[in-house]
């Protein structure tokens, strides 16, 4: 049986209609009794980019032995006209994480671990420059495709942890990063021990790159942000709303 990180995070399609759009990451957050998917906004919604799918679709597991046999299920992303995900703002702007309740019956019978309340970080201060972290998704919608399981890659916390880069809500990581990996959970390893010893710090939303970069003569920064995980609690308040 694999470890509960491995099936705490899901690979998301998105659609618009028939059509097929894009691969992302998604993980599981539950608080109160009720389960939500989480990943970055721009993976549900992206204006400028003109991407505007209307709804996506999630693989589960159904067997913890026999990881081969998985349920996709379909999630509509507006409801009478309303979208049915949660966004937040801040001070600093538009954060970059989402939200979506997950209906009891779509996940009913399904294999899945979860984050809550208590895996996120309390001291911001108890985090120092340099702590390993890994980001586990589904990088160019590379995967373990007859497990249906994600892969993980190393990181660093690579600016000031608490604090707010140039005054937005997320810090940085310093790890090779992809398209595909959008909404992966951004973990550190917890000595609180049980079925789930990590601690989730971030949600991995976009590579950052230099405006002024010479492609010829400068590699790729590496750089990272990773939007604070505590804006969960935040968009997940109130279970049941919508």
């Amino acid at each position: 049986m694999t470890e509960a990180l491995m099936l705490s995070t899901t690979r998301i399609s998105t659609f618009e209609g028939a059509r097929a759009l894009t691969a992302a990451t998604g993980f599981f957050f539950r608080r109160d009794g009720v389960l939500y998917l989480v990943t970055s906004r721009h993976v549900l919604q992206d204006a400028p980019g003109a991407h505007l799918p209307d709804r996506i679709e999630i693989v589960l597991h159904v067997d913890a032995q026999n990881l081969t046999r998985t349920v996709t299920v379909g999630i509509p992303l507006y409801r009478l006209g309303q979208a049915v995900w949660r966004q937040g703002a801040d001070s600093g702007g538009e954060i970059d994480v989402a939200v979506i309740e997950l209906e009891p019956a779509a996940v009913q019978g399904t294999v899945l671990h979860a984050f809550g309340p208590e895996h996120l970080q309390a001291a911001l201060d108890a985090v120092p420059i340099g702590t390993p972290l890994l980001l586990v998704g589904f990088p160019l919608g590379f995967y373990d495709t007859l497990h249906h399981l994600p892969v993980a890659r190393h990181a660093i916390v690579a600016s000031a942890f608490g604090v707010r880069f140039q005054g937005e809500g997320y810090f940085l990581t310093d790890a090779r990063m992809h398209r595909g990996s959008s909404g992966a959970p951004v973990v550190t390893r917890s000595a609180s021990g049980g079925s789930m010893p990590w601690t989730l710090l971030g949600v991995h939303s976009a590579r950052l790159d230099m405006a002024g970069r010479d492609p010829q003569e400068d590699d790729v920064l590496g750089l990272n942000s990773a939007w604070y995980a505590d804006i969960l609690m935040t968009l997940t308040a109130g279970a049941g709303a919508r």
